[in-house]
């Protein structure tokens, strides 16, 4: 008897998915709760598992669209184990060297339990002119009979360097690839933004003196104490809660005819995964310590990176945090992720010169962005929420409870 394995769903709003890689073949003895597939949706990429243990018949095909129900494949339950069945361990891809070059024909294979690296045939010339120029073996296109190195390819390799291999030189190839359900969706949703909101942008700088700082000097202590690095999405994350509590509509989203405010801040955070960008939520991110934030972004940013975020992890969030800065960004005008109102860029930190007190001095600056849905927050509310994240930047130590130490102590 065989049991059919369907498609779940996965959330009220997907229809369908795309089947990524089938993580056992057709014909393989699967274990029950084996995950046997990777499927992606529009919001996340998820497993499917085996039902029972059994002989595994693959009904769909890698990369096709399929709807929630449909048949993915079946297991029979009634087979035997065969005996014997190990995992193949995946096989070590060999690192080539300069070293590896040899100006002699390649020996017969040898049968033996290790295997060796395969060995790179070259002519004497361009062996001597690989090790003297050290050039990657793997850079370099072998044209010689029995893919041997020739001269002329190691010339070829040092005349074009950025040249990846086995492209044409000047070559004109074009290759399509269908779009994943996750950029289909980042595309709608841009185009969406764009469309739907009054999406205005207003800049400002930071002097990130303060910051920068009390990092280095708290760097070791808060990592040996909370195990994990101090970075600067927790002080931007502190930051922006703060002033999101003074500036209320910032926080805030369009329902229908109404203007639903809320009362907690679901940080998302932009993340770029191998397959698009994502932005997982820090729920509660006003009650979080300095710890908690940055345990939490290294959590979502590693799931992130292995596909491995839950559709609930990047549901909700009212204020979007988008670091371009890690690319190398001066400045940029971030797109609003709807349905929410706001979003903060932040940017590249640049030694500069700026005027302090009538002198000219070098201070680590960054340029700060929010972009806004003017529909429900005027420039007032914008500037200002800039200006006070500005403050709390410059002045880390109002992060504590939002102001002033001396004021509050002066209950000013």
């Amino acid at each position: 008897m065989s049991i059919e394995i369907k498609v779940p769903s996965v959330g009220e709003s997907i229809s369908e998915v795309t089947l990524i890689k089938w993580i056992k073949k057709d014909g393989d003895w699967v274990n029950r709760d084996d995950v046997i597939a990777e499927l992606e949706s529009e919001k996340a990429t998820f497993e499917i598992n085996a039902e029972k243990s059994g002989i595994l018949h693959t009904i769909a095909k890698e990369n096709d669209t399929l709807k929630i129900g449909d048949i993915v494949s079946s297991i029979d339950d009634t087979a035997s184990k065969p005996e014997g069945v190990t995992l193949p361990a995946p096989a070590k891809e060999a690192s080539v060297s300069a070293e590896a070059v040899t100006t002699t024909p390649a020996a017969p294979p040898v049968k033996s339990d290790a295997q060796a690296p395969p060995e790179v045939k070259a002519t004497p010339v361009a062996a001597a002119m690989l090790a003297d120029k050290k050039v990657d073996v793997k850079s370099v296109i072998p044209t010689g009979s029995n893919g041997r190195i020739l001269k002329h390819d190691v010339l070829e390799a040092l005349t074009h360097p950025g040249r990846p291999v086995g492209q044409e030189l000047y070559g004109r190839s074009e290759r399509a690839e269908r779009m994943s359900n996750l950029r289909r969706t980042i595309s709608r949703r841009l185009v969406e933004a764009k469309n739907t909101t009054a999406m205005l942008t207003t800049f400002n700088e930071v002097d990130m003196s303060a910051v920068m700082e009390l990092r280095a000097k708290y760097k070791e202590v808060f990592k040996k104490q909370h195990e994990v690095n101090l970075g600067f999405m927790s002080f931007f994350t502190k930051a922006c809660c703060f002033a999101l509590a003074e500036w209320p509509a910032v926080n805030a989203s369009i329902d229908g005819d109404n203007i639903l405010f809320h009362d907690y801040c679901d940080i998302s955070i932009a993340v770029s995964s191998p397959k698009g960008l994502v932005v997982p939520v820090i729920r509660n991110a006003e009650s979080l310590s300095m710890a908690d934030i940055e345990k939490e972004v290294v959590v979502l940013a590693t799931k992130a990176k292995e596909s491995k975020l839950t559709i609930e992890e990047m549901t909700g969030g009212t204020f979007t945090i988008t670091n371009g800065g890690i690319f190398g960004s001066l400045m940029s005008t971030p797109i609003i992720n709807i349905p929410q109102s706001a979003i903060l860029g932040m940017h590249n930190i640049v030694e500069r010169p700026i005027a302090v007190k009538g002198q000219v001095v070098i201070k680590p600056m960054m340029y700060l962005a929010v972009s806004y849905d003017h529909r429900i927050i005027d420039g007032r509310e914008s500037v200002s929420f800039l200006v006070r994240v500005k403050e709390l930047l410059e002045n880390p130590a109002q992060l504590l409870f939002g102001k002033d130490p001396i004021k509050a102590l002066l209950e000013l």
